[in-house]
């Protein structure tokens, strides 16, 4: 007969190990979401490269779909949030928007971050079977178009674009053109030939003639 000291001493401790180190874990999962996408990266590539078993990743995220999009809140937090603040910072909307797009450039090229946007590339060709993934991918990706066009409604105002600029529609053109150079990184763009894409976002906004 065992005593209770000895069923103490044989038991395992279940889910995560002790190391383990959620940043960590999302950064490695990130890398294997930007290389696959997110359908084909299966639990197992993940588990690897997180260096944890399947129990584990189940028992700190609940599922693959919900390690997907903790990721990508985790790398646009990290990456992104900063950047998305100085563009309101700037007084000057044609300087905010050329500052926004010269250091887009650095983040989609940066060696510590996966290459080109995790929201563009990482989710592309997402099936509906997905929903809770699409859904929320839409959501960032508008959530961009917002930001854009809040900061150019403020422009409006000040009376550094014409009253009857369209925001939404200009919005749309510049996170359009800020999904492009995530692609262009994708492809192996250099720093110089992304900033130089970059320099034509404020260009495209309307000159105001008063």
């Amino acid at each position: 007969m065992k005593t209770s000291g000895e069923n103490t001493a044989i038991k395992k401790p279940k889910g995560r190990p002790r190391s383990f180190n959620r940043d960590k874990a999302l950064i490695s999962a990130l890398d294997i979401f930007w290389r696959k996408g997110y359908e084909p990266a299966s639990v197992t590539e993940l588990c690897q490269a997180m260096e944890i078993n399947p129990p584990s990743l189940y028992s700190a995220f609940g599922n693959k779909a919900k390690l997907f999009l903790e990721a990508v809140s985790y790398y646009e937090k990290v990456y992104w949030k900063a950047t998305w603040e100085r563009l309101e910072e700037v007084e000057d909307i044609h300087q905010a928007i050329d500052n926004f797009f010269s250091e887009s450039a650095d983040i989609l090229l940066s060696p510590s971050a996966p290459c080109g946007c995790m929201v563009v590339l990482a989710a592309i060709n997402v099936s509906q079977e997905s929903a809770d993934v699409v859904q929320a991918v839409s959501a960032l990706r508008q959530e961009g178009k917002d930001l854009f066009d809040k900061r150019l409604r403020r422009a409006v105002r000040e009376k550094q674009l014409p009253p009857n600029t369209n925001t939404v529609a200009m919005a749309t053109v510049l996170n359009t053109l800020l999904e492009g150079m995530s692609i262009e990184a994708k492809d192996g763009a250099t720093l110089q030939s992304l900033k130089m894409i970059g320099q034509h976002a404020p260009r495209l906004l309307p000159v105001n003639k008063n």
